[in-house]
């Protein structure tokens, strides 16, 4: 049975920019203890926000990021020890957050930074969206030929990689120059402005919680600084909702062995190692799993959500772990 979500032993709401050294006593502090650096904003949207930290010395094996939600329930988000960056989803427009974010060593939290910020508001002039009439090709117009300098940064072709009844993989390529950032905007079926902030490294992104058999137009902004310098878009329908030949809700920790028969198996065929749980919050699982020989083009990763409607999630080939929120 699932555990009852609990209350979290969540800081303080006033936020402290210096890290806690009560966490950590010195008595127990090897020489080379892990140090968080400042925990910082890097972008924000009227539902989501990106934070950005640094570890000046040693290494964490995960971190995890706290806050209250807009109805002030308790949110953990856990967070691969390699990455320095999230982008926090699923939240109110005009509302101060206040995140604390943990750095942890196994199971143990050893450094503690904290920030607060307030998301933006959904003032059509603050995220400008263009007209539901408008071509897939990008306007001209938000980029007057003054602006222009020989490395202009240009964004390519905004292409579906993967469709289901509940999301949407989108690729796009960066012929020239470079971006500081992404931010990608579309309506949800209710129609409310939904914007999702992307790494400037990052080449893909995979839209989750949408409507099975519902067309969506999602709008990709190439940002430098807090300013849009190009723009382009793509229509997509989601998937029809279809029965889901998800496995049996009896866990088996063995592969079926009639899924792949030896007689079609090729001598380097692909295989999965054991899945795993890697940590657990009352709102999310990280899963971890390997794949001891071959190769997959991508993974799915599906299952059926609290009112029992069948859920998927495109992962790219080469993942190893992912987070269900």
């Amino acid at each position: 049975a699932a555990a009852e979500p609990e209350e979290q032993p969540l800081p303080s709401e006033k936020p402290h920019h210096e890290k806690h050294r009560t966490e950590s006593p010195a008595s127990t502090a090897p020489l080379m203890q892990a140090v968080l650096g400042e925990l910082k904003v890097s972008s924000v949207s009227p539902d989501s926000m990106q934070l950005q930290w640094s570890v000046p010395r040693g290494p964490f094996d995960s971190f995890m990021l706290q806050y209250r939600d807009a109805q002030g329930q308790p949110q953990a988000l856990p967070i691969d020890g390699r990455s320095h960056s999230v982008t926090v989803p699923g939240l109110s427009p005009s509302h101060r957050y206040h995140f604390h974010l943990y750095g942890l060593q196994g199971r143990r939290k050893i450094d503690h930074v904290s920030t607060e910020a307030v998301t933006g508001t959904e003032d059509p002039e603050e995220l400008p969206r263009p007209s539901e009439d408008e071509k897939h090709e990008k306007p001209q117009d938000e980029t007057p030929p003054s602006d222009e300098t020989p490395m202009r940064a240009v964004l390519g072709e905004l292409r579906v990689s993967s469709i289901t009844p509940s999301s949407v993989g989108l690729q796009w390529s960066v012929p020239e120059g470079s971006f500081d950032s992404f931010t990608l905007q579309y309506r949800d079926a209710q129609g409310q402005p939904q914007a999702l902030a992307i790494d400037g490294e990052s080449r893909s992104v995979t839209v989750p919680g949408l409507t099975p058999s519902r067309r969506y137009r999602f709008h990709l902004y190439g940002m430098q600084g807090r300013k849009k310098t190009d723009r382009v878009s793509i229509d997509i329908t989601t998937d029809e909702p279809e029965e889901q030949t998800l496995p049996s809700e009896e866990p088996q920790h063995e592969k079926p062995q009639t899924e792949a028969p030896a007689s079609e198996a090729p001598p380097t065929m692909a295989v999965l190692e054991e899945l795993r749980v890697s940590s657990v919050t009352p709102s999310s699982v990280q899963l971890q799993w390997s794949v001891p020989r071959g190769s997959f083009e991508s993974f799915m990763l599906q299952y059926r959500d609290a009112q029992g409607q069948p859920q998927a999630l495109p992962i790219d080939g080469t993942s190893r772990s992912v987070t269900v929120p």
